[in-house]
């Protein structure tokens, strides 16, 4: 067999040994962080390892990014966890099944080149948050079944097998990278664990992951327009954080890989993955930022590791629990400490004085969002709204006013800068009604008339002016500023002028 085959895409060259240590590296990841969403969501830890195995197996291989993984999520836990203990796990799947519907919908009418909207300063925030909260997740690790620190030895030890596997995830890509760091770092871990009989946390600490093949299970709920009133809502803010995070974690992906993913067919993927989610007993859930550093950090840039990490995690419910479930919690805990260490944009924090005050405060306030609440769809929501704001009133101090009189005595306002809903004030003090001439012209050439409120404004201005027995007219408009009037003549009436030597006025609105 060829190093490199061809596999999906005709024009991309696959690295077999690559792809497959990679996809079992992070199906060993997978492992812990589905039982521990599920759990955070009141459900069964096979409810999150179905779901992880159905999203990862689909996405992988219809997503719009290869090489990038996704399973059960924090951020659909902890939207269903409310619907999880008033009306049990049946309408869990429903809610999931619906998410997906929704998906595929905005999939289809290509919405998500919406994420085009999201600022850099909100992805900075989105990620940084999204570190340290991956991070602090970690934490818990570090303390007993009561939920105290643990003390004495059993902290050192614990401790010092995690900073080993820190180590050798950092150390050894400076020596090769014939194997992944991150899979040499936990089977090592795991061979000390073994050969000292080393009493330390181990996964089957968190609950025992035997399974069999997720079950076909269509949701034992009545199928009523009251049962579609309940789950609405958990369904379109599942569909929503599901969308926002998978395509920025697309994003990510892209930036880190230097290639382009695909939004919209990612969306596509992404509903009928949750569909079937659904349908077999899972959760639901959407990219994950971690586990796909992991992958892509491993040199996987293929829909193979996906898929082998999908298939191998199911092999592990299968028939290899007793196994995995021996693997020490140090070594996945080193692990995803490393992936929030390399997912941090360490960057960010140099250029506080380099980038503009309201950047900054964008991205500080999506971390904070991400950090304290845990709901990434809100904190990206709540920095696109405080960017867009601030463009707004920057945007609203930038129109100007040049004023000069012709030799007829026409005074000229020749407008330069954006005319909408947040300029209108100033635009409104730069008129001097009570002393201008008999006849006004005002000049749109450098300047464009955006929405309604800019309308408003004109119409405003020229009933003033009319007041003052005074002619206003407008010049220069652009094809679509003439058309907003044209559907605003029912409240505007002014007099547009194209000729510069004012010989003909045509009186278009009336």
């Amino acid at each position: 067999m060829k190093k490199y085959l061809n596999l999906f895409d005709i024009n991309q060259k696959v690295d077999y040994k690559t792809e497959v240590l990679s996809g079992l590296t992070v199906a060993l990841a997978l492992v812990p962080e589905a039982v521990a969403f599920a759990l955070i969501a009141g459900l069964s830890p096979l409810t999150g390892l179905y779901a992880a195995f159905v999203m990862g197996l689909v996405t992988a291989v219809l997503g719009g990014r290869p090489g990038m993984i996704s399973g059960a999520t924090g951020a659909v836990a902890v939207v269903i966890v409310v619907l999880a203990k008033s009306h049990g796990v049946e309408y869990i799947f429903a809610t999931v099944i619906l998410a997906g519907m929704i998906q595929v919908t905005a999939g289809f009418l290509r919405l998500g080149k919406l994420i085009r909207l999201v600022p850099h300063p909100v992805i900075f925030g989105f990620v940084n948050g999204l570190a340290i909260i991956i991070f602090m997740s970690q934490l818990t690790q570090f303390k007993d079944a009561s939920g105290a620190w643990l003390t004495g030895m059993p902290m050192l030890m614990f401790l010092g097998l995690v900073l080993l596997t820190m180590l050798v995830i950092w150390g050894m890509p400076k020596l090769t990278k014939a194997v992944p760091a991150s899979l040499t770092a936990i089977l090592i871990i795991f061979g000390i664990v073994t050969i000292f009989s080393m009493d330390t946390k181990t996964v089957g600490d968190l609950a025992s992951i035997e399974g069999g093949f997720p079950p076909f299970h269509i949701p034992s709920i009545p199928w009523t327009f009251d049962t579609l009133v309940i789950i609405f809502p958990y369904a379109a803010i599942v569909a929503g954080v599901g969308l926002i995070e998978s395509l920025l974690t697309l994003n990510i992906v892209d930036e880190i890989t230097g290639t382009r993913g695909r939004g919209n067919k990612e969306a596509v993927a992404q509903g009928a993955a949750n569909m079937l989610s659904g349908l077999f007993s899972g959760m639901g859930g959407c990219a994950m930022i971690g586990q796909s550093l992991i992958n892509v950090s491993n040199g996987a840039r293929a829909r193979l590791s996906g898929i082998v990490a999908a298939v191998m995690l199911l092999i592990f419910v299968m028939f290899g629990s007793s196994l995995i479930e021996k693997v020490p919690m140090a070594a996945l805990t080193g692990l995803m400490i490393m992936v929030a260490i390399g997912t941090f944009e360490w960057a960010s924090l140099k250029t506080f004085n380099r980038m503009p005050k309201s950047d900054v405060f964008v991205m500080v306030m999506v971390t904070l969002v991400t950090v304290v609440l845990h709901n990434l769809a809100l904190a990206v929501i709540v920095g696109v709204i405080i960017a867009a704001l601030v463009f707004a009133w920057d945007n609203a101090k930038r129109i100007r006013a040049r004023k000069r009189m012709d030799e007829n005595g026409v005074k000229h306002y020749e407008i330069y800068g954006p005319l909408f809903f947040g300029s209108v004030t100033a635009f409104n003090e730069k008129f001097d009604i009570e002393n201008d001439p008999e006849e006004i012209i005002i000049d749109f050439a450098e300047s464009r008339v955006v929405d309604m409120s800019a309308i408003e404004a004109l119409n405003k201005i020229t009933e003033r002016y009319q007041k003052a027995g005074k002619i206003i007219h407008l010049q220069h408009l652009s094809a679509d500023c003439k058309q907003l009037l044209k559907n605003a003549d029912s409240i505007i009436d002014v007099n547009v002028i194209q000729d510069p030597t004012y010989k003909v006025a045509t009186d278009l609105i009336r």
